[in-house]
C-alpha cells in the first residue's frame, strides 16, 4: 500500500536528485526530522543518474574548496554509515599541464590548498606517466596529484544520501511532482501535488534544471540553463585498472574516469550547446539526448592524443544528457530574496556530485538557525541580478560558462558571451577613448584606457598582463594629479520617509542621526556582529538619505534594507541606480579642475570631508559628495542619467590643463588596495566582524537604541579577536599576486591573500590578507612577525602593516 502524502511538515524538499537527498540526509543532523521530499518520478531521473561521479576537492577559493573536503569525507564513510554501497574510491585524482600557463594556475591553486591541510603534490611529466602508463607526456610539462581525491557512483550516493535520510526521520515521496508553489502574502507555505497538498515552513527547490521555472511562478529569479553534456564509455581494455587515478586533462577539456576496466571519457568543451529552450518534456525522465558525434569528435581525437590505446579500444556507449549551468559557474544557494520561505539549492554546474554533501550540511544548518554557517557569499542566490533569469542571456551566456570548468583560470578574465546587458550613458564616449569594458553583473565598465594605437583587448597572464602599464598610468595620474571615473554601475537606493531615520539607525553600526549633508561610513551587521554590508550613508533631508553600494553587491544589500523594515514603520526604499549617475572626480588637482566650473566654494572650509552638497555643473544640478575609495582629495558626483554625458564633456575639457586622465576599475582596485580600503565579498564578509578587518572605529556601541548586531559587537570587542586583516607589501617588485596565496607568519601558515593588486605608488604587489591565531591576534602579535607569501610553491618576503602604508594618517584626502 502506497504511502499516504502527510498534510504538513517543518521541511518540504522539491527534488530527489543527489543534492535534495543530501538535504534530507542532513536536516536530521541538525534537529529538523519532520521533513518530506517530493520527487516527480523516481530518484537520480533528472540528471544525477548520468553523472561521472568524480569527487575533486580542490575549488577556486578556501571555502568552497572546505565544502568539497567535507563531501570527500562524508562519501568515504557513508557506505558504512547506511550499509548502502556507493562506490566511494579514493583513488586520487591526477592534473597536467601541456603550457606554462596551464602549470602556473595549477600551482597557485595548489598554494591554496595549503592553507587547509589538503594535500597536493606537485608532479613531473614522468611520475605522471608513472602514475597513470596509458598516457603520452611527451607534450606534457608538469601536473599536480590529489591524494585524497576520488569517484563514486552517482546513484548509489544518492540512494544511500536517501537510506540515511530515511533513518533520520524524512519520508520521500516517489512519482509525486511539486506542480505549484503555494503562497501567503510574500511567503511560500506549502507545494500542490497530484497527490494533495502539503504545507511547509520551508520550501527548498532543489531540481536542477527545473528549478528556474517552478522558481518563477512566485517571482523569484534563478538563472541556470541547462546545456548538453558529453561522454563516451569504452569497452574494457588492457592497462584500464582499478587503481588508475581520475585523470583531467584540462588543455584538451577532458577528463578520464576508470568504470569496471572501461575507461569514461568526457568533456568540457569551449562552445558548449544549450538545451532546453522549449522546455523540459513533462515524460523527462533518465532522458538521452540525440548523439552528436561531430561535436564530440574534436574531443576525441585530442584523447586519442593523450591516451593511444584509445584508437584500438571499441566504444561501448556514446551519451549525451542535461545538466543545468549559471552565469557565473557557482552554483545557487540560500533564501530567495524575492519571498520568504523558500531556499534555493540548484546550478551546480556539473559538480553536484562532488558539492552535494557541503552545499547538504550547510543549507540544513542556514535553515536551522536562520544565517549561514560560513561565509557562503560566492554562491549565495542573492548576487544574482533580476535580468540574469533572462531566457537569452542565459543561452548565450552557458555556452560559455560550461567550457569555462576546464580553462586556465587567467586573472582578469572578462566573459565574451551575453555581453552588453547594462551600459552607462557614457559607453560610446568612453568607448572612443579607448575603453577597454570588463562586465559586472551585467554592467559594461571601463577596466582600462588603451592610449591611440593600443588595441582595448586583453592579453592574459600570470605576470603583468598588456595593460598594466596603461593602468600604472591612471594609478598614478589619480595620485599625482587628477582622474576621471564612471561609477555608474554603483548601487544607489532612496530611503525616504518619516522612519527613514530609525530603520537606517536600527540597520547600521554608525549613527544615522546627523545634519543633512553629512556622508556615514558604516557597516551594516547580522546579529552575530558579522558584517552584511559596507557602504555609506548620505543624508539628503530629514526624511530622505541615499545608500550607495558596490555592484557586486547591489541586490544583496537592496535585499538586506527591505527585509528589515518593519510592517507599521513608515519608509520606503527605491532603487534608482539606473537614473542616477555617478562620477569620480579624483586626485590632489580635483580641485582645480571643479572650482572654476561651479559658484559652490569647493574649499576645505567651505565644503569639508565626509559631507555632500547640491551643486551646478555644466546645465546640470549635481549633488556632489567629498568622499573616495582611493585615498585621495575628490568627489563623487551624482545625477539623473541624463545629464551625465553633458556634465562629462565639461570635465573633459577642464582636466586638459591639469593633465586628468580618464581611468577605469582596474585602477579604482589597485588605489584602494594601496590605501588599505577593504572590498566587501573579498576582504570581508557576514562572518567577519569589524573589529577583524579595522573597522570598529565606524561602529558607535554607545548609539541611543542600540542596532542589530550590537551586543554581539560588545561581546566581541571584550573577548578580542583571533584573526586580523593586515595590509601586506612584496619586497621583490616583479612577483604578482592576486588572491588566496597563503601567508606565512615566522615560517608558519597563518592565514591567506584576500585581495591583491600592484601597489605602483609603493612599488609592489600589494595585498590585504589575514593573520590568524587560536591564542588571539593584537596589534603587537600582528607587528612583531615575520611574513612570506607563496607564489607557486616559493616563499617571498613581505612587509605588514594595520595602517594604510600609502598616506597612513588620510592627510591626502582631507586637504
Amino acid at each position: 500500500m502506497a504511502k499516504q502524502l502527510p498534510t504538513e511538515a517543518e521541511v518540504v524538499i522539491v527534488g530527489g536528485g543527489v543534492i535534495g537527498t543530501s538535504i534530507a540526509y542532513h536536516l536530521p543532523k541538525v534537529g529538523i526530522t519532520d521533513v518530506v521530499l517530493l520527487e516527480r518520478k523516481q530518484l537520480t531521473s533528472g540528471t544525477t543518474w548520468h553523472a561521472a561521479g568524480l569527487i575533486g576537492q580542490l575549488r577556486d577559493n578556501p571555502n568552497m574548496t572546505k565544502l568539497a573536503k567535507y563531501t570527500a569525507e562524508l562519501y568515504h564513510g557513508l557506505e558504512a554509515e547506511t550499509g548502502q554501497p556507493t562506490g566511494f574510491k579514493q583513488n586520487g585524482s591526477l592534473s597536467t599541464a601541456t603550457n606554462p600557463g596551464r602549470m602556473e594556475d595549477l600551482l597557485r591553486r595548489a598554494d591554496m590548498a595549503k592553507v587547509f591541510d589538503l594535500q597536493v603534490d606537485r608532479v613531473t611529466p614522468k611520475e605522471c606517466k608513472s602514475m597513470y602508463p596509458l598516457l603520452n607526456t611527451d607534450d606534457v610539462i608538469g601536473g599536480i596529484f590529489i591524494p585524497s581525491d576520488g569517484q563514486a557512483n552517482p546513484v548509489d550516493v544518492t540512494q544511500a544520501l536517501a537510506k540515511g535520510a530515511r533513518s533520520g526521520g524524512a519520508q520521500i515521496f516517489e512519482n509525486t511532482a511539486a506542480t505549484k508553489l503555494i503562497m501567503d502574502g510574500d511567503r511560500v507555505v506549502g507545494v500542490e501535488t497530484p497527490q494533495g497538498t502539503i504545507k511547509a515552513k520551508t520550501v527548498v527547490l532543489a531540481c536542477g534544471m527545473w528549478t528556474r521555472e517552478l522558481a518563477k511562478t512566485v517571482g523569484v529569479s534563478v538563472p541556470l540553463h541547462a546545456c548538453e553534456h558529453f561522454y563516451i564509455v569504452t569497452e574494457p581494455f588492457e592497462g584500464v585498472t582499478a587503481g588508475l587515478p581520475v585523470y583531467r586533462d584540462y588543455d584538451a577539456c577532458a577528463y578520464y574516469k576508470e568504470d569496471a576496466g572501461k575507461i569514461l571519457l568526457g568533456c568540457f568543451e569551449p562552445v558548449a550547446k544549450p538545451w532546453g529552450m522549449d522546455g523540459i518534456p513533462d515524460d523527462f525522465e533518465f532522458g538521452e539526448l540525440p548523439d552528436d558525434f561531430d561535436h564530440f569528435e574534436p574531443i576525441l581525437e585530442g584523447a586519442i592524443h593523450r591516451m593511444p590505446a584509445l584508437a584500438e579500444a571499441g566504444i561501448q556507449k556514446f551519451f549525451c544528457g542535461p545538466e543545468s549551468f549559471t552565469p557565473d559557474d557557482r552554483y545557487h544557494l540560500g533564501p530567495a530574496p524575492e519571498v520568504n520561505g523558500l531556499f534555493i539549492a540548484a546550478g551546480f554546474n556539473s559538480i553536484g556530485i562532488q558539492s552535494a554533501g557541503g552545499a547538504g550540511k550547510v543549507l540544513s544548518e542556514w535553515i536551522k538557525a536562520g544565517h549561514p554557517p560560513m561565509d557562503l557569499v560566492d554562491v549565495d542566490i542573492r548576487r544574482n541580478a533580476p535580468f540574469q533569469s533572462n531566457s537569452k542571456y542565459l543561452h548565450d551566456r552557458v555556452t560559455e560558462t560550461l567550457g569555462l570548468l576546464y580553462s586556465v583560470h587567467w586573472p582578469f578574465y572578462q566573459y565574451t558571451t551575453a555581453r552588453g546587458a547594462r551600459r552607462s550613458a557614457l559607453h560610446e564616449q568612453l568607448k572612443s577613448h579607448g575603453a577597454c569594458f570588463g562586465e559586472t553583473l551585467g554592467w559594461e565598465r571601463p577596466n582600462w584606457f588603451a592610449p591611440e594605437g593600443v588595441t582595448p583587448e586583453y592579453d592574459y597572464s600570470f605576470g603583468k598582463q598588456n595593460w598594466f602599464e596603461h593602468s600604472k598610468a591612471e594609478h598614478m595620474a589619480t595620485r599625482e594629479s587628477v582622474a576621471l571615473f564612471d561609477q555608474a554601475s554603483f548601487g544607489k537606493f532612496m530611503v525616504q520617509g518619516r522612519d527613514a531615520e530609525k530603520v537606517l539607525n536600527r540597520i547600521s553600526a554608525g549613527n544615522m542621526s546627523v545634519d543633512p549633508g553629512k556622508i556615514i561610513y558604516a557597516p551594516w551587521l547580522n546579529d552575530r556582529g558579522g558584517i552584511e554590508a559596507d557602504l555609506t550613508v548620505t543624508r539628503l533631508a530629514e526624511d530622505s538619505y541615499m545608500v550607495v553600494t558596490g555592484a557586486g553587491a547591489h541586490f544583496r544589500d537592496l535585499n538586506w534594507l527591505k527585509s528589515h523594515i518593519e510592517s507599521d514603520e513608515f519608509c520606503v526604499v527605491t532603487d534608482v541606480t539606473s537614473g542616477v549617475a555617478m562620477l569620480g572626480l579624483m586626485g590632489p588637482k580635483a580641485r582645480d579642475v571643479l572650482q572654476p566650473l561651479t559658484d559652490t566654494d569647493l574649499s576645505n572650509d567651505a565644503f569639508p570631508f565626509g559631507t555632500s552638497q547640491e551643486i551646478e555643473l555644466g546645465y546640470a544640478m549635481v549633488r556632489a559628495s567629498r568622499i573616495t575609495y582611493v585615498g585621495e582629495l575628490g568627489w563623487e558626483l551624482y545625477m539623473p542619467t541624463e545629464f551625465v554625458p553633458g556634465v562629462f564633456d565639461v570635465l573633459m575639457d577642464a582636466g586638459k590643463a591639469h593633465g586628468m586622465k580618464l581611468a577605469g576599475y582596474h585602477a579604482l582596485n589597485s588605489l584602494r588596495i594601496e590605501k588599505g580600503f577593504k572590498h566587501w565579498g573579498h576582504d570581508m564578509a557576514d562572518e567577519d566582524t569589524p573589529y577583524d578587518i579595522g573597522l570598529g572605529f565606524t561602529c558607535k556601541l554607545d548609539k541611543p537604541g542600540g542596532f542589530i548586531g550590537c551586543d554581539a559587537l560588545v561581546a566581541a570587542k571584550e573577548r578580542g579577536t583571533k584573526k586580523r586583516l593586515a595590509q601586506f607589501l612584496l619586497k621583490d617588485p616583479n612577483v604578482m599576486l592576486y588572491h588566496n596565496e597563503p601567508v606565512y607568519r615566522n615560517g608558519e601558515i597563518c592565514g591567506y591573500v584576500a585581495s591583491a593588486m600592484y601597489g605602483h605608488a609603493l612599488g609592489a604587489s600589494c595585498a590585504l590578507g589575514w593573520v590568524n591565531n587560536a591564542d588571539g591576534v593584537n596589534p603587537d602579535y600582528v607587528n612583531n612577525g615575520s611574513y612570506e607569501i607563496e607564489v607557486c610553491g616559493v616563499r617571498y618576503a613581505a612587509d605588514v602593516s594595520l595602517k594604510p602604508m600609502y598616506d597612513p594618517k588620510s592627510e591626502r584626502v582631507k586637504v
